[in-house]
């Protein structure tokens, strides 16, 4: 019997500085994400959404750490939620809203989690900043580094316990954007990157084979973190950050085939969808259409 899927929506939109993130899990729910579910076999349950505050209504206190105890607080819930899920043995899928609230889904799934978690990271950034090296004092571009226990401890410590991840357990797939103190951390946490470099060396099959082989090695599954940005931009144009020289429709879909026959995979988030940017909706197309790949869709 398949697993239940629970949908919860976090539309977070202060993590990063781009209005309309927040629409995100409307527009994938507009998608028809439920029924195409559903049409896998899967029971499926919409927990609604996270309630996230307005920027207009809080003053940021910290220009490198913008918006923290919003988003810390809306981390908070989303690990609840996504705890309480994972304890009734459902699959949660948590809907962005902006990536930081990546920090709350891996709290929620890796502390009911009797030994560890791995994680790949589908993402046209690496999210490995810190207070002392983020540009911008967005912590959209933080959550990974937060889950392997690097950066500001309220950050770190959501859930009362961090590191969430082992770095030797945690890959990035298809990064093209990399700041240059992001890439001496990623090092010294032992954070596998497979950047498009390899994967055009590499061919996205390869690629994801290693991903998958890192990430399940001594874990007792994997999360996935899928950044619509890690598209190109003709596939996704509706995201905050777009980088020129994504991933391609078909590699994507390869990529989520290959993980659903892994038969690894316990939970994932689906983040930075903007609306407001988009064209037609075509971005959340494609992130429906990856999470039905993701869960079993296949051409035959």
């Amino acid at each position: 019997m398949k697993k239940t899927i629970s949908v919860i929506g976090a539309p977070m939109d202060l993590g990063q500085g781009r209005r309309g993130v927040d629409m995100g899990p409307s527009a994938i729910r507009y998608a028809n994400l439920k029924e195409r579910i559903e049409r896998l076999g899967y029971p499926v349950k919409d927990l609604g959404n996270i309630h996230v505050p307005t920027a207009e209504t809080h003053n940021i206190i910290n220009e490198k750490l913008k918006y923290l105890p919003e988003v810390v607080n809306v981390n908070t819930e989303i690990y609840e939620k996504v705890a309480e899920v994972v304890q009734q043995g459902d699959f949660p899928i948590v809907l962005g809203g902006d990536h930081s609230i990546a920090i709350g889904s891996i709290a929620g799934v890796t502390s009911k989690i009797s030994s560890s978690v791995g994680v790949i990271w589908f993402d046209a950034h690496a999210d490995f900043n810190t207070e002392d090296t983020t540009p911008s004092g967005n912590i959209h571009g933080m959550p990974l580094a937060c889950s392997v226990g690097v950066g500001q401890r309220d950050l770190t410590s959501i859930g009362g316990f961090s590191p969430k991840l082992q770095g030797k357990n945690v890959v990035i797939v298809g990064a093209r954007s990399i700041d240059p103190e992001e890439r001496e951390l990623i090092k010294q946490n032992g954070v596998t990157c497979f950047t498009m470099h390899e994967i055009d060396r590499m061919g996205i099959g390869r690629v994801m084979e290693e991903a998958i082989r890192i990430a399940s090695d001594g874990t007792d599954g994997i999360h996935l973190s899928l950044d619509l940005d890690s598209l190109d931009p003709d596939i996704a144009p509706g995201v905050g950050t777009p980088v020129l020289g994504g991933v391609t429709y078909r590699e994507g879909h390869l990529a989520m085939e290959m993980l659903y026959q892994s038969g690894k995979v316990i939970s994932c988030d689906v983040v930075e969808v903007n609306p407001i940017l988009d064209r037609g909706n075509k971005t959340a197309l494609a992130a429906v259409d990856l999470i039905c790949s993701l869960l079993g869709k296949s051409i035959l």
